[in-house]
């Protein structure tokens, strides 16, 4: 964005000098033909087969010079321009850099296995996406076993978000039916705040869809009513305003679209948390951060050029900064250990202990006094209270 903003600063100065120097240019295109004006003028008063006077000489030269100075100032202004407008795409080199190959690792992807991982991440993307066509021909074209990429549930949770959206509720209210007793015991909205859509629905329909809207809430918000009683005195209130429309009415929030784009996203939450899914697609979040981290890489490699400082990061798995994603999140590209305070490796993998707190191998293998053996050896948790054997750490990956 900072990037974005210097090269548009510079743009803007353009736009302003070509608007001033237009204006400006305006004025001199006048005084020029008021001056041949005034001229033609002068010459015309006198006897066209008599010669020309020392007046009228007076204002020609006159013309002459003036037009020749504003001419000349045109100029001077004009490519005035051409300099203000060649540092802009001097501002986009210097902040937009299209090499980025001295910020990348060529030789990641020149292993089959991390080739073939890289298909899959992106098969299960354009799954996510709804692109089913698309997965299945790359699936085809790369070789992936068809049995390491399950399109489900991915495919079916996308079309219902698409179809919320679309203002069809019909999939999502039986997917929370399906789901109704998980989601109650999660404490959800979800299902509650697809039958208030469903109801305010039915409501824009007018007067005559009264009956119709009552008998709908007599059928689905009788099992709302512990949880959601004041939300439903709400949406019988706006029975009251159903002949000036609900759109004149204090209640017009609820017919509002930032109402289904609020379900969706509960929705699509909600599924993937009771389905054990990720709510985003790790290639998304895996290009955000790239791009996130990619400005302070660049500075970095201008930083390291200047100091003639090369391999910092080239020869391991690991990022020299973090990198900032979200509000409280935060991405590093390596595992350190808050024990030892080392950088996790193959040899030193990070482990996830029964509490679910993690340590290197490293660590545990200190923590137990020598390798991990047995399981009569109770390891206590350096950061909480919990007692466990070392062998039940487990072996996680970054």
């Amino acid at each position: 964005m900072d990037s974005c903003a210097a090269v548009e600063k510079e743009v803007e100065k353009v736009i302003n000098k070509f608007s001033a120097i237009n204006d400006h240019s305006q004025r001199i295109i006048g005084d020029v033909i008021s001056l041949i004006e005034k001229l033609r003028s002068s010459i015309a008063e006198g006897n066209p087969d008599s010669k020309v006077t020392a007046g009228q000489v007076d204002v020609l030269n006159e013309a002459l010079s003036k037009t020749k100075d504003k001419l000349h100032r045109l100029t001077t202004e004009h490519r005035d321009l051409h300099g203000t407008v060649s540092k802009v795409g001097k501002a986009i080199d210097r902040n937009f850099v299209a090499d980025f190959t001295a910020t990348s690792r060529t030789d990641v992807f020149q292993t089959e296995r991390n080739v073939m991982l890289l298909n899959k991440i992106m098969a299960q993307h354009f799954y996510r996406q709804g692109m089913d066509d698309v997965a299945d021909a790359l699936i085809k074209e790369s070789g992936l076993p068809a049995e390491d990429i399950v399109p489900e549930p991915y495919a079916e949770l996308h079309r219902i978000w698409e179809a919320i959206h679309t203002g069809n509720l019909a999939p999502a209210l039986d997917w929370a039916a399906r789901y109704s007793a998980e989601l109650d015991a999660r404490n959800s909205t979800l299902e509650f705040k697809l039958h208030r859509l469903a109801f305010m629905q039915i409501l824009n329909g007018g007067v005559q869809a009264q009956t119709d809207a009552i008998a709908y809430a007599r059928s689905n918000f009788a099992k709302f009513v512990r949880r959601f009683e004041k939300d439903i005195q709400i949406l019988m209130g706006t029975l009251i305003y159903l002949q000036i429309g609900i759109h004149n009415s204090p209640y017009k929030y609820l017919t509002a679209p930032e109402m289904w784009i609020e379900t969706a996203d509960v929705f699509l939450k909600d599924a993937c948390q009771l389905l054990g899914i990720n709510k985003d697609s790790p290639l998304s979040v895996i290009v955000n951060a790239g791009c996130t981290a990619l400005p302070a890489l660049l500075n970095l490699k201008q930083v390291m050029m200047s100091r003639q400082v090369t391999g910092i990061w080239n020869g391991r798995d690991e990022l020299p900064i973090e990198i900032e994603l979200e509000p409280d999140n935060r991405f590093h590209s390596i595992f350190a250990c808050p024990i030892l305070r080392q950088q996790s490796s193959e040899d030193n993998p990070p482990m996830k202990l029964l509490c679910g707190h993690v340590i290197s191998r490293d660590a545990l293998n200190k923590l137990s006094n020598g390798p991990i053996m047995n399981n009569t050896f109770r390891l206590k948790c350096p950061y909480c209270p919990m007692e466990q054997c070392p062998s039940d750490a487990k072996l996680i990956y970054f």
